[in-house]
């Protein structure tokens, strides 16, 4: 079988989780991502693994800029896609190519064979499906784990920057440890001037450095693949930060994991797993509110709706 990477050099190997890089893969060539095939996923998946999200337009009453959770109930997955194709609907397929024994037995060839070109060992990773609208933006943000960017249909913008106090301070990288729902940073539009721009099209693959925060803008209709995957490094990084927060908190000290050195991260590490455990690291995460339904028969798919807590 041949490999799902497509002409992947020495140079890649080297630039690996150490550099902002893209590369190359097959992805489209399984046949799993076209409508016919997707339709069939989003009728199978389970709902409590599947988001239908939008985003507030500027002059929206109520939700200006903000990311909504809708209500999909009900509505059959041709319908979906197409709300995904016309509107500012996006639809996350969370764990996809793991639940699946079609998708894993993909995502296993993915990282068999980066496990084999990079000489890494195997790893242990998640992958979900995005299927995403024209205008849909993703806001400034970053990933907790080393995550990676698997682009199959369409065109989209990838922004990137540094790892940096500028960019991410750790203030909010230890104050978004806490929360399962949110991943976004405060931004500011000057930021603009300093970021990398990838302009990613159909077979190519984006990853980066750990926790660099980005931003996605898309150009067309869209299907990618985000996978991630926990290495040494960065759980060992989250649990320092889940220390730091806690002397923060508590002792009004002021770490910088930057300042740490080797010996420091890993009695921090090590501590930082004993509080997850305990009432120093509280979770704050805020209940998920349905704020729209999906309605094929209104024009741009999206109806509001009082804000009810999700419960399917």
């Amino acid at each position: 079988m041949s490999s799902i990477l497509h002409d992947w050099t020495d140079t890649h190997t080297a630039s690996f989780q150490k550099a902002v890089m893209t590369f190359e893969h097959k992805l489209e060539e399984t046949g799993l991502f076209s409508d016919d095939a997707l339709e069939d996923l989003l009728e199978r998946h389970p709902h409590n693994m599947l988001d239908v999200c939008t985003m507030g337009s500027e002059d929206h009453p109520v939700y200006p800029n903000k990311f909504r959770t809708g209500d999909f109930r009900g509505v059959p997955a041709k319908a979906l896609i197409d709300a995904a194709k016309a509107g500012k609907v996006w639809i996350n397929v969370r764990r996809a190519m793991n639940i699946h024994d079609d998708y894993r037995a993909v995502l296993d060839r993915m990282y068999g064979d980066l496990a084999e070109a990079t000489g890494n060992r195997a790893y242990n990773a998640n992958g979900g499906i995005l299927i995403s609208s024209p205008v849909a933006r993703v806001p400034y943000h970053f990933d907790k784990t080393e995550t990676i960017l698997w682009h199959v249909r369409g065109r989209k913008d990838l922004y990137l920057w540094p790892v940096s106090q500028k960019y991410i301070p750790d203030t909010a990288h230890e104050s978004i440890l806490t929360n399962l729902l949110e991943d976004d940073l405060p931004y500011t539009a000057e930021f603009e001037a300093d970021a990398t721009v990838l302009e990613l099209q159909p077979g190519q693959a984006a990853t980066w450095p750990l926790n660099s925060p980005h931003r996605v803008d898309n150009r067309t209709f869209c299907v990618s693949v985000t996978t991630e995957y926990s290495t040494r490094e960065s759980a060992m990084k989250n649990s320092a930060m889940m220390t730091n927060s806690a002397l923060r908190r508590y002792l009004k000290m002021n770490p910088l994991y930057e300042n740490d050195g080797a010996i420091s991260r890993r009695l921090k590490s090590v501590a930082g797993r004993v509080i997850r455990r305990t009432p120093l690291a509280p979770d704050t995460t805020q209940p998920d509110m349905v704020t729209f339904r999906v309605d094929p028969d209104v024009e741009g798919f999206v109806v509001d709706t009082a804000p009810v807590e999700r419960s399917f």
